[in-house]
């Protein structure tokens, strides 16, 4: 009789499955599954599906899975990187929610010369999606302190959105107003970079502590996709 290879190897994708002389006729390449994982790991427990995306840069797979607060009916999937990133963020957000529900959702960090491009790109789509932004170019009324006016914004918001840009680069250096709140954001753990236009090598030649945190890239998928991410991030 065939034995299980579970014990020994695992069988953490279908492609495992079908390798195994046990299982190989339950989850065979003609199952009609594809490329999902079938969704139990080797002790038993279950485990989020993945399956290889073809709109990975660089041509080549990428596996994908859905996060805990992710949707039943939702159409977002996430690499296994960006859950793992995005779950501190959201056990903040559901504790904020339950003690603070009067918060903002989301404090938008951006260079002062991205107010008008891809700053308001990201305000105006995710506010289109339900997303309650605290955003300079709408939040900052006349004759209102700047600082001040930032510094409730911080406080008033449940999550911080660093929109990292070449202009965002060549800001940080001169400790403006948009390093001031960088500052702020990097001292908690509610903090997603979202990275456009640049690299995160080149972010490192500024700022290794922002670096050092994973986010969402629009190298890797389009600006309307990375707000349908960070909508669901904060949605209570």
């Amino acid at each position: 009789m065939a034995r299980c290879t579970a014990p020994a190897r695992g069988h953490r994708s279908s492609a495992a499955a079908a390798d195994c002389p046990a299982c190989g006729g339950r989850y065979g390449r003609s199952s009609g599954y594809g490329g999902y994982g079938s969704g139990y790991s080797s002790s038993g427990s279950y485990s989020s599906p993945s399956y290889s995306s073809s709109r990975s840069s660089g041509g080549s797979g990428r596996r994908t899975s859905k996060p805990r607060w992710s949707g039943a009916g939702s159409a977002v999937w996430y690499t296994p990187e960006q859950v793992q990133a995005l779950t501190p963020v959201r056990e903040n957000v559901e504790n904020l929610a339950a003690s603070q529900p009067d918060l903002r959702d989301v404090f938008l960090c951006h260079a002062w010369d991205d107010r008008q491009g891809s700053a308001k790109e990201l305000h105006d789509l995710l506010e289109a999606r339900g997303v309650r932004v605290w955003f300079s170019e709408k939040d900052l009324g006349l004759g209102v302190p700047m600082m001040r006016a930032i510094d409730k914004g911080l406080v008033n918001s449940r999550v911080g959105i660093v929109l990292v840009t070449p202009a965002m680069l060549r800001r940080l250096p001169a400790e403006g107003i948009a390093d001031k709140e960088l500052s702020a954001l990097l001292r908690r753990e509610r903090l997603v970079p979202v990275v456009h236009g640049t690299t995160y090598e080149e972010l490192e030649q500024v700022s290794l502590l922002l670096a050092s945190r994973a986010g969402l890239n629009t190298a890797e998928e389009s600006m309307a996709e990375v707000a349908a991410k960070i909508a669901e991030l904060v949605a209570t």
